[in-house]
Formats: C-alpha cells, structure tokens, sequence
C-alpha cells in the first residue's frame, strides 16, 4: 500500500479517536462512538484495486489541447462507436503496455501510445491501399528507411517490436525536424514534405504556422491529428462521452523467446499452449506457414511452456518445403499435386498474386508439405548453426558437395531457390 495514503488514514483515525479540539462545553453532547470495525484494525488489509494502465497513460498525457472543431466531431464519432472501441482495447490491450513504455522510456507524451488507434485500431495485419502495413501503418519505402526488412518470409511492419521502435524513431526525428509535436504528427501522415510546403503557403502569406492555421494540408491529414486528440479526451474522461473503457492491466504481457531457426507456425502455437490465431495476433510479421526469424513472441504465462515441450518434442519442426512455381501456373493444380487443398495452400502462403483464372502472374516459390524424409527434426534444427560465407565461382551444387548436405536442404533453411544466383560476400546457413 502507499505509504503516504496509509500514513494519511492512520493521521485521520487518530484525529477522529482523539475528539473535537473545541472545549466540550462549546459543543452539543454527542453519543458514544462505536469502536472501529475489524477491516481498520490494520489498514494493510484493505484491498486496494489493481493498477490500470490508462491511468498510467493519462499521467503522461503532455499536449496542450487543440482548439477546433474537428475535435468535437471526432469525439462523436468515436463515442458513438462503442463496439469499435471495445475492438481497439481487445486488440490493443495485447501491445498497450509494451507501447507506453517504450514512449516512457524516450520521455515522449503518452498521447503517442494511442496512435495507433487512428493508423490502425491496433489491427497488426491492416493493409491500407498505399500499400501501408501494420498497426504503425508503414509504407514499404519508410518502413525499409527504418530498419524494417520485407521479403519473401516475413514482413517486419507488422512485427510489434521492430515496429514499434522504428515508428518512434521516426516521430523523434520528424519532432526535432518540425519542432513541435502537432505538426510532427501531420508528417507522420503525410510527410515531411507535405506540411513544409503547407508551412511555407503560410509563410509566404504572412499567416501563423501552427498545425491548425495550415489550411492547405489534405483532408486526411487536416482530421488526423483532431482524431488523436479526440481519443485522448476520451481515455481521459471516458464517462463524460458516455463510453465505458474495459480496464487493462498496468503490466507486461508478452515476451521474447528464443526458438528454432525455422519451425512451423502451427506447431509453435500448439507448444506454446495456443491458438493458432492467438499466436499469430503476436507473431504477425510471418508471410508463411513457417516462422523463421529465430524468435517468438509469447504471452509471459506461455514461455516457459513453450521452451519445455520444444525441448520434449522429438518430431519434425518443420514440413514445409517451397516448390518453384513457373508464371501462369494454377495454383489448384501445384496444391492438388501436392497433397493439399487450394485453401490450404493459400493459407500457407499468405498473398499470392493470381489472375482471374487462379494462376500465378510471376514465377517464384510456393510453400509445399515436405515429403516425410524431408522434414526437419527439432535436434536437426537445434544444431544448425554453420554459416558458409559465398565466394566467388561458388554454386549451390558445390557448396551442398563440400558441406555434404543437399541443394535444397541450403535452399529451404535460406529461403532460396535452386536458381538463385550467389553472390561472393552472402552468408548461408548450412544444416
């Protein structure tokens, strides 16, 4: 308990046991008290309920208010909304806490934390039509400006962690650039280059410069910042718009585990005690059935569990292989061949691009099952920790021979095809 609080109310029943400090004939007779109930014998026993993280939040809160009326009409309409609301906590209660205190941890206001809500109500796998992902909403060309790598595997604009730094990277440096937060804000929308030349209409113009005098901001972005700011007022004061905000705990919830280099999504969701889509709500980066970045995500309650039965478990962690899809090849045929359905394969790939007839508009590989003699057992994967760096005349073939391994053994643990070209310097992992 807190010790001040406690001091107070130890300070307040000695105040009241003491009596009135007027001389008693001042005063009308009073009757005996009765004693105090057992619940204040020890003041340590009072229950006192649990921390609540949007209380953390308000006390972070740092902008000053923004005057206009694009505030107001964004408070209606989120407060009219109380399903969408309850998504965005279900969802965000996930990430919130790792959220602001990673905002903490940069002294940046905790309004920060709830940007989310208007990128993407903390939906990891929201795609917008420029092409913008995950619950920061990063465009590919920001997102590989700051680290964030795209490829074939995975997509790390949807991954929590990495993006997480990468967004506030990105608004430090458009705050010192832009040298206040409102306007760091816009750019974080729309660009740094967009709010300059909106600054620089009202410069020329003798006009004030401040995010809500610039009139020439597009439409999407003259809402945005009024949106944050309408969330605020009611995470501040929930009751007085009529929404009922569902408490989430002031504690961490997920962590970071170390796991194989490659292993099937649904077989770690299965050690880790999960559902498959709980799992993925937290390992969203996979663009296939096979994560492969050589650490998960994991509720805290399920790391350890997760390192046990991947330590007991004795089979094949991985039984997806790719197969070299030509261009104009049907997706249902390579799945039939296969042993699988067309949902199933789809499943495992994440987006393909198809035409209207199911075929593939560009050549590349497509997750297959491993034939049984193919697949990676866990002590197989567990000891894969060579690397072979590519010199120059080098070929797959050669470096399979040397390492007596197989071609497409190196392929599947490096993501490759059997055509790929090898450049001297590339460093590949040999099982």
């Amino acid at each position: 308990m807190n010790f001040k609080r406690k001091r107070g109310l130890a300070a307040l029943l000695l105040a009241i046991s003491a009596g009135p400090a007027f001389p008693s004939s001042q005063l009308p007779a009073v009757p005996p008290q009765p004693s105090l109930p057992p619940a204040f014998e020890d003041i340590d026993d009072v229950p006192m309920p649990d921390p609540d993280l949007w209380d953390r939040i308000r006390l972070g809160f740092r902008l000053d208010a923004l005057d206009s009326p694009l505030v107001a009409e964004q408070e209606a309409w989120y407060s009219s909304r109380p399903e969408y609301i309850k998504r965005f906590v279900d969802r965000g209660s996930l990430y919130l806490h790792y959220i602001v205190e990673q905002v903490e941890k940069r002294k940046m206001p905790t309004e920060i934390a709830l940007l989310p809500v208007i990128e993407s109500a903390f939906n990891p796998k929201a795609y917008s039509r420029s092409k913008a992902s995950g619950i920061w909403q990063f465009i590919p060309s920001t997102g590989k400006n700051y680290g964030l790598a795209q490829d074939w595997w995975k997509d790390n604009r949807r991954d929590i962690v990495a993006a997480t730094d990468a967004a506030l990277n990105y608004l430090q440096k458009l705050r010192e650039d832009m040298g206040d937060w409102e306007l760091a804000l816009a750019a974080y929308n729309c660009g740094e280059g967009c709010v300059a030349r909106a600054v620089a209409w009202n410069q020329k113009r003798g006009l004030p410069t401040d995010y809500a005098s610039l009139t020439k901001l597009p439409p999407e972005t003259r809402k945005y910042v009024p949106k944050l700011f309408a969330v605020k007022n009611i995470v501040l004061s929930p009751a007085s718009y009529g929404v009922e905000l569902e408490s989430v705990p002031d504690e961490p919830y997920f962590t970071e585990v170390k796991a194989p280099p490659r292993i099937d999504v649904n077989l770690a969701a299965k050690l880790a005690d999960m559902s498959e889509d709980d799992f993925t709500a937290l390992n969203p980066a996979h663009n296939k059935a096979v994560a492969s970045s050589g650490t998960l995500i994991l509720p805290i309650d399920r790391a350890d569990a997760f390192k046990a039965n991947l330590e007991a478990y004795d089979k094949p962690l991985v039984t997806w292989t790719t197969y070299p899809a030509r261009r104009g090849e049907s997706l249902d045929l390579i799945a039939r061949r296969h042993g699988i359905t067309l949902a199933q394969i789809k499943a495992a790939n994440g987006d393909l691009r198809l035409d209207k007839r199911g075929r593939l508009r560009s050549a590349g590989p497509v997750m297959v099952p491993m034939k049984p003699a193919q697949a990676v057992k866990v002590s197989q994967v567990v000891s894969a920790d060579r690397t072979y760096t590519v010199r120059g005349g080098d070929t797959l073939y050669g470096i399979a021979l040397t390492h007596k391994t197989s071609v497409e053994a190196i392929t599947e643990l490096n993501g490759l095809t059997a055509a790929a070209v090898l450049h001297p310097g590339l460093k590949l992992r040999i099982p």
